[in-house]
């Protein structure tokens, strides 16, 4: 009974006590979340490009935000430092297609995925040698305080990212979803020898997925690095997306915005109203567990294609 009452009668008492409370709670969750969808964006499109997990999107965040550090150290004002990390990462873009996709056209996803794991490990230790290891603070002038109203409590610098973060994932869905780029994109996933027969440049599509990849990973460190510092745990950024890929689908832009949501609200409601019945300190594993329940009910997320196995 006391079981019954501390998991399933206690903790949705407490949010009817306290409405307010618990849209403050609903509230920062949210705006977690959409930074969530803004990393998830980058998998899904490269993704979609590919039909590999890119398993380097983590250490891309890092490479981005060190980069971005490393600039601004050497007096370079802010605007400027955030146009030449963007072209570094283009750069890179380039790079990645030249030297590993071109040569990995047709083959197997598993070899793909350990070329991503390759990756990981490229801009991991590029980014140590290039800028060094110590934990950087990134000062992008938003203001940190916080502000009541109507008795919720916000904070100014996590409203500033989420706005940003919406702003670019909006612009991307539409961009994806209505543009010829992202008819290619969709067709290229599809199957690479069929795109390339009828016409579409299967170098070009890659270049601009992993340079808007690029840019994702860049404003992600931007945000993510401007709150709690530059360091190497950013590129563990990148396992904060797998439950929302998971619940949103591997190959939807609208999922990955959704599930990116989902996840956040989740997180933030299981700490406050679960999170005493455990110990506390479950908002770093709870998304996991309901992503894996959520598996055994659609392995292919709300969002994404029915899965049909051939034999």
């Amino acid at each position: 009974m006391e079981v019954l009452n501390t998991f399933f009668i206690a903790p949705f008492i407490d949010m009817a006590d306290s409405p307010v409370f618990l849209l403050e709670v609903i509230i920062g969750g949210l705006l977690a979340g959409v930074m969530y969808s803004l990393v998830a964006l980058g998998f899904v499109l490269i993704y979609k490009a590919s039909g590999v997990f890119n398993f380097a999107q983590g250490a891309m965040v890092l490479f981005a935000a060190l980069t971005l550090v490393g600039l601004m150290e050497k007096s370079i004002p802010l605007p400027l430092a955030i146009i030449i990390s963007l072209a570094i990462m283009i750069g890179c873009a380039f790079a990645i297609e030249r030297w590993l996709l071109r040569p990995l056209v047709n083959q197997a996803q598993i070899i793909l995925f350990m070329a991503t794991i390759g990756l990981n490990f490229v801009f991991e230790g590029g980014g140590q040698i290039v800028w060094g290891s110590d934990v950087k603070k990134l000062d992008i002038g938003i203001p940190d305080n916080s502000y009541d109203i109507g008795g919720v409590l916000l904070n100014s610098f996590d409203l500033t990212a989420a706005a940003v973060a919406a702003v670019l994932v909006a612009f991307l869905a539409v961009f994806f979803q209505k543009t010829a780029v992202g008819r290619a994109l969709r067709a290229v996933a599809d199957d690479h020898q069929a795109a390339l027969s009828v016409g579409i440049p299967l170098k070009t599509i890659w270049v601009i997925v992993w340079s808007v990849a690029g840019f994702v990973a860049l404003v992600a460190g931007i945000m993510w690095g401007g709150k709690a510092g530059v360091s190497f745990s950013l590129a563990l950024i990148a396992l904060k997306a797998l439950p929302v890929l998971i619940l949103g689908g591997f190959e939807s832009v609208p999922g990955a915005i959704i599930g990116g949501l989902l996840i956040g609200v989740f997180e933030k409601v299981s700490e406050v109203y679960w999170g005493p019945a455990f110990g506390g300190a479950i908002e770093g594993w709870f998304a996991y567990m309901a992503a894996l329940v959520f598996l055994m009910f659609r392995p292919q997320g709300l969002f994404g294609e029915k899965i049909i196995e051939r034999v």
